[in-house]
């Protein structure tokens, strides 16, 4: 643990500025290929990023690279699920508190139902708003993802859903499509009895898979495990991840997350046959 403390601080001494950490930390974490040193190297830039909006509190891109780390951690490294749901409760929390710092009626907006919110957008933002939007969005759904089991979660699906349609109508193409995924997963969370939409989310998987040009294998395997097997579409499930599989990871952006992809589809394809007999 010393070592990665030791790693943080000369990271922080060898930055063009303080004010470029937090972007730098993101990229150099998200073009690693080794997600086992992330994973180890993650609590220390926890660490090292609260320690930054302790220092800058209105610091907005303190905020947003906090909240984007929290988040990740919680979706992707954390086993347990209490920890998942403390790393969520907190990046939500600083995707908020970067809103409010942003912009006041923007933290109101949030706040309002769903009619009135998008009413609210409509009238007082635009795409140069949507990345403090994105990040608050992204966080939410981080947040119900780990409070599932909480009705009061659950119902704050809707609205978050909203909201990326939102920034959806300025820029579809967001964060090398991942924005396309968000909206896959949120379409496929129930078969069409009980009211899902998954011919939706197979158009947003797509999408995702298009805006990228195909190098986002995290929009793959989720498009397998989420409409594929909710369909009972095995030729397409075993396609999709055979895919990944094969794939090149490196990408700008989205090398870890196709790291991670590419274990995901060899745990999903071994399954395959048990799953869809």
């Amino acid at each position: 643990m010393k070592n990665l403390f030791v790693a943080a601080a000369l990271l922080m001494l060898t930055a063009c500025s303080v004010s470029n950490l937090p972007n730098n930390l993101s990229r150099s974490m998200l073009n690693n290929e080794n997600p086992d040193v992330v994973a180890a190297g993650a609590p220390a830039y926890l660490l090292l990023l609260d320690a930054l909006v302790l220092t800058y509190p209105e610091n907005e891109d303190f905020l947003l690279s906090a909240a984007k780390l929290y988040g990740a951690y919680s979706g992707v490294f954390s086993e347990d699920p209490e920890q998942a749901r403390n790393m969520a409760n907190k990046a939500l929390a600083y995707s908020t508190r970067a809103l409010c710092e942003y912009d006041d009626d923007a933290c109101e907006a949030v706040k309002k139902p769903q009619d009135e919110m998008l009413a609210i957008l409509k009238e007082d933002f635009d795409e140069d708003d949507i990345e403090v939007f994105y990040s608050y969005a992204t966080s939410k759904a981080g947040w119900i993802q780990a409070n599932s089991s909480d009705w009061s979660a659950i119902a704050e699906l809707g609205k978050t859903k909203a909201l990326m349609q939102w920034v959806a109508q300025y820029d579809p193409t967001y964060d090398h499509g991942t924005l396309q995924v968000y909206l896959g997963v949120m379409e496929t969370q129930l078969p069409p009895s009980l009211g899902g939409k998954p011919e939706l989310g197979r158009e947003h998987f797509e999408k995702a898979l298009e805006y990228s040009n195909g190098k986002h294998l995290m929009a793959k395997v989720l498009y397998a495990k989420q409409y594929a097997r909710l369909m009972f579409d095995q030729e397409l499930h075993d396609r999709l991840l055979n895919e990944v599989i094969n794939a090149s990871p490196e990408a700008e952006g989205l090398t870890l997350i196709n790291r991670l992809a590419q274990r995901e589809a060899k745990v999903l394809l071994a399954g395959s046959a048990e799953y869809f007999e």
